[in-house]
Formats: C-alpha cells, structure tokens, sequence
C-alpha cells in the first residue's frame, strides 16, 4: 500500500501545487487557538441551549471572511423542548465545476462536565504544560476551530475549488443526532461522493511523543439497548412462589452472560486483526493468527474473550448494565427489568440481536423489546483514493506514516452519514497517548503541538479536495 500511495500522490502533487506549502501553518496558530479559546467557553451540553449562539458567532465570522449568506445555512432542531441546530458551510466550487461534493464533519456540542471534578474551570480555557484543558478541546471543538479558521483563510485568500466542500457542523452528536439528519435533507448534501468525518481517526504516539499509528475510520458498532422484563401478580414475602419474577430475570441475565456471539470478518477488522497479530506476543498472537484461519477455534476465541479490546473488533457483544426489580422489602416483586447495552457488528441488525437473546433466554416469561432506536450503518468501503488522500495530509507533518483502516467501537455521527448511503471516513490526525484519550471524562485535554500541526493537516487535505484554485500568495 505504501508503494502505491507513493504513486498516487505524486499525481496528485503534480495536481495541487497550492499544497506544496501547506505545512507552514505559523500565520493559522493564533486565529484557530483563539476561536478554540471562544469556542470552549460555551457550555454546548444538552439542557444549556448555547449551541444556537455558537453558531450565530461562526455565521458572522464566516460572513466577515466573505462567504455569502446562501452559502451558509443554519438548521433548526427541537430536541425534547431545546432548540439547538446544525450548521452548514457551503465553500462554492467556480461555476461549471463536474466534480460531486465533499463534505467535512465536526461537531459543536459537548457532553456536560461536573465543575468540581475537574482541576480547571471546564468551561474556561486554561494552558498548562503544553495542553488546552477545557470541555470540548478534543471532543470535538479542536476540529470546529480548525476547520472554521481553515475555510476562513482560504476564502479570504481567493480560493475557489474545483468541487464543493461542505462543512457540516452538527449541534446534537452526544445526543440524537437528530442535526445531522436535518442536515442530510438539505441539498448540499445531495449526491455527495463521501464525507470526512474530524470526529474519528487520529494517531496514537508513546510516551516520549513519537508517532505509532494513524488510523482512518470506515466502520463502526451500532449501540442498541434491549429491555428484559418480567411480570407476575407478586405477593406477600412470607408466601414464595415458584415464579418469583426477580429470580426469573437473574435466570435471564446468566444467560445473557453465558451467549457468546460468533466472530465476524470484514474487509476493516481482518486487516486490523492481521495488523495486530503481527504486534502483540505470546499466546494473544498465536490466537489471533489461527482466528484469522479458523474463526470458530473454541481455544483461541476463549484466549481474546480475555482481551476486550481487541474482542470488541471481532463479534458483538452484550451486557448488562441496569437493573431494577420489586417496591418493597417485604413483598415479592411483580416487575423486574434489566437493560442489555449491545455494541452490534456492521451488517447486523439490532432484530437479529433481540432475537438471539429471546432464543439464548429461552423463557416466555421474559420479554426481549428494543429499548428507543438503534441506528445501523454499513461499513465505507476502502477507497485507494481516500487512503492517499489522507496520506498525503499526514505525511505534512510525519513522513513516511499511511492511515490504516479501523472500525469503532463507539459511534460517531458518520453513522447517519453511512445509512443514508455516504461513504464515510473518520479523518482527523490529532496525535495521542494513552493518557490524552479524555473524551467525555474528568479533565479532557489537547495536546497543542499536535493541533498546531493539524492545521498543516487539513490546509493539505482542502487543497487536495478543491484543486489548486488560484489562490493568492501567502504571505
């Protein structure tokens, strides 16, 4: 692959010339780190009703830089009685232009964060040994900043691409997504050829900051949530009956934990476990090499069941997670209902799962139900293409390193993105230790050298979208 992207992208440099000189990206510092200081300033969670605001202060931003007010398009939702909205940013393509549209993704609100948790104001940007610590700094308004300030340049500059390019910002992306679907009816986002998702992807790096890995995001797991329940007539606690339903429940739930889901391969997770089996030791890579020849090898399944990180790639999986049963300490229970968190493979579908469970529980007593909705989306093909354009984007700024595929465990945006029939890819480049992955937690950081240096990332990957352009020279 490495071989072959070196080909491509020396057609597509001949291409791009404007990229040439994309990895000086000292004049964006300043404007991307101090929208990203105003930007974690608003508290975007559910229930606080600031994503409108943000986005009204991005419009007027955008409209100063010289983007017209028909190309910058504010999508109202109502979520449970709070109004939010996504955002879309049309870069327009010179009149004539063939090519299909592209679209970047990023989102503007955050998950809440318990003030007197943290060891910072959440909601105050504060630098300290060369991190942004601030809800939202990595998930996901580094990206917002970069993004906005990267569209900002370049339409100041006089670019003007070869095809659109559509930023789309979501306003609810913790919550329903419900934006983002607004978003999809629109018409700028008809007939995309794929999107590129800032929220997913990105590097890994040790503790001394060297580079390890980039990955490029093509799948991901479909969350669904399943309700066992169980009724009876109950009674007094001095009088047991057979039929106890909190006993029938505990039944179910073992179960659930003893149901074990078979391995499942795809074009992503294959060449992920290939890629793994080739950096783990011992008796995890013996059990993946002989996985990857026989995916139904009792012993080396039961070897990786202890790994759920690596588990995960490879089947769904169910758990437990909630329970509730009876009113009173003295009689017996006439309800008792779990929840079941199920993180569900590309291609399957959240019906299937719910039967697997009826049948593994194997009681009529108990009923199986679909707990509100889950979203099944089908894996991005990979896309030579893709890969080289990514490719080139990162080797800006770390040479001789090619994105691989992945798939998530979790779910982003680019599952509505997928079902609707886009190819999606999660793109960004930001690079991480183990300690930096604080995404919803306590103290969520960014490293600053590598936002910086993400700059350099999308000026590359926009070029290589829109085509030289005729841009002015920088200065």
């Amino acid at each position: 692959m490495l071989k072959m992207t070196g080909i491509l992208l020396g057609c597509w440099i001949g291409l791009t010339p404007a990229a040439a000189n994309a990895a000086t990206p000292i004049g964006d510092q300043p404007p991307a780190r101090a929208l990203l200081d105003q930007l974690i300033s608003y508290r975007t969670a559910k229930g606080q009703g600031q994503v409108p605001a943000m986005a009204e202060m991005l419009v007027a931003r955008l409209r100063a830089a010289g983007f017209a007010d028909e190309d910058l398009v504010r999508v109202p939702v109502t979520v449970e009685g709070e109004k939010t909205e996504g955002l879309l940013v049309r870069f327009r393509a010179h009149p004539g232009a063939t090519k299909r549209p592209v679209a970047l993704l990023a989102h503007m609100d955050v998950v809440d964060a318990v003030a007197a948790n943290w060891h910072t104001d959440p909601f105050k940007p504060t630098e300290q040994d060369g991190y942004l610590y601030g809800r939202g700094s990595l998930d996901n308004k580094f990206a917002v900043a970069l993004l906005i300030t990267t569209f900002e340049r370049l339409k100041r500059a006089g670019y003007t691409p070869d095809r659109d390019i559509v930023l789309a910002l979501c306003g609810d992306e913790e919550t329903g997504m419900l934006t983002s679907r607004a978003m999809l009816a629109h018409p700028f986002l008809s007939h995309l050829d794929f999107a590129l998702n800032a929220d997913a992807g990105g590097g890994s790096r040790n503790d001394a900051g060297a580079p390890l890995e980039f990955t490029l995001q093509a799948a991901e797991k479909t969350s669904a949530n399943f309700t066992l329940t169980t009724h009876n007539s109950g009674g007094h606690s001095a009088l047991p009956r057979a039929d106890n339903a909190l006993y029938q429940l505990a039944h179910a739930l073992v179960a659930v934990e003893a149901l074990h889901f078979p391995v499942e391969f795809n074009e992503i997770n294959r060449a992920m476990i290939e890629r793994l089996s080739d950096r783990t030791t011992g008796e995890v890579t013996a059990a993946l090499k002989t996985i990857l020849h026989d995916p139904t090898d009792r012993a080396s399944i039961a070897i990786i069941a202890r790994r759920p990180e690596i588990a995960g790639f490879l089947w769904t999986t169910c758990v437990g997670t909630m329970a509730k049963a009876g009113n009173a300490p003295n009689a017996l229970p006439q309800n008792a209902s779990a929840t079941i968190n199920c993180r569900i493979m590309p291609g399957d579908s959240a019906e299937q799962i719910r039967s697997t469970l009826a049948r593994a529980i194997n009681d009529s007593n108990v009923q199986v139900a679909l707990d509100g909705e889950a979203v099944e989306s089908p894996a991005s093909p990979i896309r030579a293409d893709i890969l080289d354009l990514l490719a080139h984007g990162v080797q800006a700024n770390y040479p001789g390193f090619v994105p691989t595929p992945t798939m998530s465990m979790g779910g982003t945006e680019g599952r509505e993105y997928r079902r609707s029939g886009i190819p999606t890819y999660g793109a960004g480049s930001i690079l991480k230790t183990p300690g930096d992955n604080r995404a919803h937690g306590v103290d969520e950081r960014l490293p600053l050298d590598s936002f910086y240096k993400e700059v350099a990332y999308w000026d590359v990957v926009i070029h290589l979208l829109g085509g030289p352009g005729g841009e002015s020279p920088r200065g």
